[in-house]
Parts: C-alpha cells; sequence; structure tokens
C-alpha cells in the first residue's frame, strides 16, 4: 500500500477524532494548553498502539509462507473493514447525535476516555487491515501519530470557537475516505 492510501485511510479514521474533540471542545469554558496536550498525548499513544498492535496481529495471521488464496482473503477482509468502517461513520453522521452545550471550568478527563476506550476497537480493526495490505509499519505509525495530533488540536479550537455543528461533516469526510480506500482495495489488489 502507497503512503498516499495508507494517509487516506489513517485520515479517516482520525476524523472521527475530530468530531469527538470537536464536541469537547465546544463544552470548555477555556482550553488550557497542559489538558490539551495530554489529550494528544493519550490519543496519539492509543491511536499508535491500536494500529500497531492491529498490524502485528495481521503479520502473526499471515504467515511467512502465505498462498494466493491467503493474500486474496487478506485482502477481501480489509476492504470489508474499509467499508464497515466507513459506513460506520456515515451512520454517525447521519443520526447527528446532539450534546447538550454547557460550558465546564474543567474538562473530564474520566469521561473523556470511556468516550475514547469505545472508538479504540475501530482504529485497530483498521491496523489488522493495514496489515493484511503489507503497509509499511513505520510510516504508518508517524503519519497516525502527525494526524491524530493535528486533528486533536484543530478539533478542540473549531469546537471551542464555532461549536460542535461541524462534526457531522468530519464523519461524512471521514466515512467517504474509508469508503474510498476499500475501493481502492478492491479495484487496485483483487481486480
Amino acid at each position: 500500500m502507497s503512503m498516499i492510501e495508507e494517509t487516506v485511510v489513517v485520515l479517516g479514521i482520525s476524523l472521527e477524532i475530530f468530531g469527538a474533540m470537536e464536541c469537547q471542545g465546544s463544552l470548555v469554558a477555556k482550553i488550557e494548553k497542559r489538558q490539551l496536550f495530554i489529550f494528544c498525548a493519550i490519543l496519539a499513544a492509543g491511536q499508535v498502539l491500536a494500529l500497531g498492535i492491529g498490524n502485528f496481529l495481521s503479520l502473526f495471521l499471515s504467515r511467512s509462507e502465505t498462498q494466493a488464496k491467503e493474500i486474496f482473503l487478506g485482502q477481501a477482509v480489509a476492504a470489508a473493514i474499509f467499508l464497515f468502517l466507513g459506513i460506520r461513520l456515515l451512520v454517525k453522521a447521519w443520526r447527528n447525535e446532539g450534546i447538550i452545550e454547557r460550558r465546564e471550568e474543567k474538562f473530564e478527563i474520566k469521561r473523556f476516555l470511556e468516550v475514547y476506550s469505545k472508538g479504540i476497537l475501530f482504529t485497530f480493526l483498521a491496523g489488522i487491515a493495514l496489515g493484511f495490505l503489507g503497509s509499511s509499519v513505520p510510516v504508518l505509525l508517524v503519519v497516525t501519530l502527525l494526524l491524530t495530533i493535528l486533528v486533536t488540536v484543530i478539533g478542540m479550537y473549531t469546537g471551542y470557537r464555532l461549536g460542535f455543528e461541524h462534526k457531522m461533516k468530519a464523519y461524512v469526510l471521514g466515512g467517504l475516505l474509508l469508503i474510498a480506500g476499500s475501493v481502492d482495495v478492491i479495484l487496485r489488489y483483487m481486480a
């Protein structure tokens, strides 16, 4: 898988974080740099770990001596995972679950971790899919780290300045990017 394809998939996954951080930014009275740094560290570490573990698991499942059937099966699983993740984000956008916007002096990290822990499974699945496609692990982890930090900061400030209305657009774009990744896998690897 090329670096551009990997970036498209990781950006699709990261836009879910953008939406979540936009909601959180709309709630805080003031963005504290220390707290934002903690969020970036937690999210980046979680994303990198989930993708890395998923990638490692897929490499472990596909032995070094793989047959053409196993490679095709891995590619089909990868396309299905990307399609599932994309549809999931589109459904999230369609539901457009609102939040009650009320200012909070401090952001509750415990609540943040509860919300984030539910989404980490999907990053793990993307890591498995990327592993089946033979992604470059170091490049993948660096791209994931940078994009996660970027969408966390931008999402928080967007929510703080504009509210949470843009999360739906982020979910739609993320879903479309993941579906495009699925179509790319089907056309490029399986056709």
